[in-house]
């Protein structure tokens, strides 16, 4: 019985960690960002930037500048508010 009871409180354990194994991945925190220096491939990391959008941001910031805010990425086409509110916790400036 002992053997039984060992090997049955060693897998509860092995699922509890593994079940436990993904909490640590959502929380461990991705750095913001930076959309005044960032280059067109890290851009395309950000939630509905694409290829094209990030093309489109490099090339708004080389015209007019620095972006200064979320709101001033809405400056560039394509860009509306819904997507610079999904960009507000994962950009800086």
């Amino acid at each position: 019985m002992k053997g039984a009871t060992r090997n049955a409180l060693a897998g509860a354990l092995l699922a509890l960690l593994l079940g436990l194994a993904p909490l640590g991945a959502v929380a461990q925190e991705v750095a913001p960002i930076n959309v005044n220096t960032a280059d067109a491939e890290l851009l395309t990391e950000l939630p509905g930037i694409g290829p094209a959008k990030a093309a489109a941001i490099i090339e708004d910031r080389e015209a007019n500048g620095h972006f200064e805010s979320p709101e001033d990425l809405t400056r560039v086409s394509g860009i509306g508010d819904g997507t610079v509110a999904n960009l507000e916790d994962q950009i800086s400036f």
